[in-house]
């Protein structure tokens, strides 16, 4: 049994991955968790790079069950072909420490996934008390869609990064989206602001993301909305029925106010994604706006937002893709003025599919109404 009050050292700085192909100079936010899962450490990592090969940077990790005890590193190292080793070179301050509360210092070997800006890794510290291995991850926030926009266009922004948080200003008073994906219309270049929410502490960077602008808006109302398209029938449900959504098919938000909603939940069968993505089909448009109006006429309404993937590929990928679907609509919404609280986003991966896969139907995004706050 280790000690309670065990805390870590994580060292960690990558500067170039495979053939100096890719810069990770920056700020990363993760965890250290020792292997049994007992004891964990949240941790911020700022590289940067010297001259030649050379890495160094600056560490800062808390102590989960004791946040008042906190420690700073200096760090050094060097690549290697997937990712990178390196070692504590200095402890530069320190809080809390105890005869029971230590930091251990070692080296670790690290690897980079760049499809999802994370390192991982193994630590192997210098024997002392009970220092002996930790386990490391952690996400940078990175734009991974274009950096330039045409004007008034719908666009789906898209950042690496874990419980992601974006605000339109740099107090962070602004909250505009949560998630991976942000839906938006931008008729001049404008920066967000991102936080991660993933386990974050009093060094948690705001990555600024700068989106710029080309050529002019349309002359017409960007927002204006179309009819809601009628979907075709469909074979019948063979895994659970299909809730009626009458949100799809009426002919404008004033036509006909939201339905009722029940306990089970209502299939908006036109918002639909692209395969393996977070982001929407254009045809989500007109029931999504429509649903936004129906939000609008009755400010008390909360709903459960659901998102759902087919059942292909690995079940572990599909539960953090539906997650991303739901906040993706709950984006769309927000950036229609509806307040966030209102919308709870959850994922359920590919656990229900309302089709036997592959179905693009099964991309999908249900709403449930949920009780009033405080009720």
């Amino acid at each position: 049994m280790k000690l309670l009050f065990r805390l870590y050292g994580l060292p960690a700085l990558l500067l170039a991955g495979p053939a100096g192909a890719q810069s990770l100079a920056g700020v990363w936010q993760g965890v250290e968790d020792e292997q049994d899962k007992s004891h964990y450490c949240p941790s911020v990592l700022r590289v940067q790079q010297r001259a030649g090969a050379d890495l160094f940077g600056v560490l800062y990790q808390e102590d989960g069950n004791y946040p008042r005890a906190t420690v700073t590193f200096q760090m050094e190292g060097t690549p290697t072909p997937a990712g990178l080793r390196l070692v504590h070179a200095r402890k530069l301050s320190e809080t809390g420490r105890t005869p029971l509360r230590y930091w251990c210092e070692g080296a670790i070997l690290f690897t980079y996934d760049a499809a999802l800006e994370k390192l991982t890794g193994r630590a192997d510290y210098t024997p002392y008390g009970e220092c002996d291995t930790g386990e490391f991850t952690l996400y940078r926030v990175k734009l991974k869609s274009a950096a330039t926009v045409p004007a008034g266009a719908l666009t789906t922004l898209r950042v690496s990064g874990r419980n992601v948080r974006w605000y339109a200003d740099a107090d962070l008073k602004q909250l505009v989206a949560s998630g991976n994906s942000y839906p938006t219309r931008l008729t001049k270049t404008t920066t967000f602001y991102l936080k991660q929410g993933y386990f974050a502490t009093v060094e948690s960077p705001t990555v600024p993301i700068t989106i710029r602008v080309s050529g002019k808006a349309p002359a017409g109302p960007p927002l204006a909305r179309q009819p809601a398209p009628t979907p075709a029938p469909s074979r019948p449900d063979t895994l659970r029925p299909v809730p009626a959504s009458p949100l799809a098919t009426v002919p404008t938000p004033a036509a006909a106010p939201l339905p009722e909603l029940g306990p089970a939940p209502v299939v908006l069968p036109t918002v639909l994604f692209r395969v393996g993505t977070a982001e929407l089909l254009p045809e989500a448009r007109p029931a999504l706006d429509q649903l936004a109006a129906a939000l609008h006429a009755r400010p008390a309404l909360r709903l459960r937002v659901a998102g759902h993937t087919d059942r292909v590929g690995e079940s572990s990928k599909n539960q953090l893709l539906s997650e991303q679907r739901a906040e993706v609509v709950k984006a769309y919404l927000v950036q229609a003025g509806v307040a966030a609280e209102r919308l709870s986003p959850v994922g359920y991966g590919d656990k229900r599919p309302l089709y036997p896969s592959p179905d693009a139907r099964n991309r999908r995004v249900e709403v449930q109404e949920l009780p009033p706050a405080g009720g």
